[in-house]
């Protein structure tokens, strides 16, 4: 039998996760844990690159575990931790940033974006690096990402293929697995903004833990296009193309089947139906989110970072051997 591939994954610790996070992401590690060996984590290392509330961070961390866990990520079938538990990180991290181009971090999109608003820091600056280390410290074979993380993957794998071309090969160079429905999840209220946890508009987003009375009153407040038609168009129909995915996904029909079905029965009746079937797929995730205590998702968040300890170290005994420093 063939070894199955290994992926990586990280989350935010923002706490409250929202509908765009399960789309875009939980999801989708959810169902790969079918198919490979799944790792993920709470990368609370790289909230620190950002304004954070200091005295929430512990509480938000643990609030994500249990939210991801809630949705289905199984801490028996994957390993699940905390980033900062595991020192093995940072450290590789440190190592790949002496093969890691300036100019080319400079140039990356989301560098620019935040450093306008958070000011230039070296942390920032070296947040994709950290990010190649999260993947390679496990010998990772493929990482889910969006369209707005495809340019941080491209530098992993060019500074993966730096190490191994200078040290020797160490690690895979990982590939991309891209989720085949919604990508990409708009705030409610601005089809042209991602959905998310900044949005100064609370009703651009669903939070999975809103209650289901305020989860329809936002999908039918929704920010629509001109006329009356539904139709799967981006370009001409962002609002209802939206809608769309969620609907798609919250009910496991096609999107073409839905956009015939609604295509004639007006906005508010398309509206009414998408968060039905909205809060119909939240229900079971906000059952077993109030089910874990805080206690046993410490626990369980504990027992993951031990055993990612010891893989991390396996994979560092190497690496400092290649690089001479043992």
């Amino acid at each position: 039998m063939p070894e199955r591939k290994r992926v990586f994954s990280g989350i935010q610790p923002t706490g409250d996760l929202h509908l765009g996070n399960l789309v875009g992401a939980l999801d989708n590690w959810v169902s790969m844990q079918e198919e490979y060996d799944t790792i993920y984590c709470v990368v609370d290392l790289h909230a620190l690159t950002g304004v954070y509330d200091l005295e929430g961070l512990a509480k938000a961390r643990l609030t994500t575990a249990r939210m991801v866990m809630s949705c289905g990520v199984d801490p028996k079938r994957s390993l699940f931790y905390f980033q900062s538990e595991v020192p093995q990180h940072a450290e590789l991290s440190w190592i790949f940033g002496t093969l890691a181009g300036l100019g080319q971090l400079e140039r990356m999109t989301q560098f620019k974006e935040k450093a306008d608003r958070s000011g230039q820091t070296l942390g920032l600056l070296a947040y994709p690096v950290l990010q190649a280390a999260d993947i390679a410290i496990h010998r990772v074979h493929a990482v889910p990402v969006g369209d707005d993380q495809t340019q941080h993957l491209e530098l992993t794998r060019d500074i993966v293929q730096r190490f191994n071309h200078r040290f020797g090969e160490e690690f895979p160079v990982p590939e991309r697995i891209t989720p085949k429905v919604g990508a990409r999840v708009m705030s409610l209220q601005d089809p042209a903004a991602k959905m998310s946890k900044s949005d100064p508009d609370p009703d651009g987003r669903v939070n999975l833990s809103d209650p289901p009375q305020l989860v329809a009153k936002k999908i039918k407040a929704a920010v629509t296009d001109s006329g009356r038609e539904v139709a799967y168009d981006w370009e001409e129909k962002p609002g209802i193309s939206n809608l769309l995915e969620l609907f798609s996904f919250s009910s496991g029909r096609p999107i073409d089947q839905l956009a015939a079905e609604y295509r004639d029965q007006g906005y508010g009746t398309f509206k009414a139906a998408v968060a039905e079937a909205v809060v119909d797929r939240l229900a079971p995730i906000r059952e077993a989110f109030e089910g874990w205590s805080e206690g046993e998702a410490a626990a369980v968040m504990a027992d993951g970072a031990a055993r990612a300890r010891e893989m991390a170290e396996r994979t560092m005994e190497s690496v400092r051997k290649r690089v001479g420093l043992r």
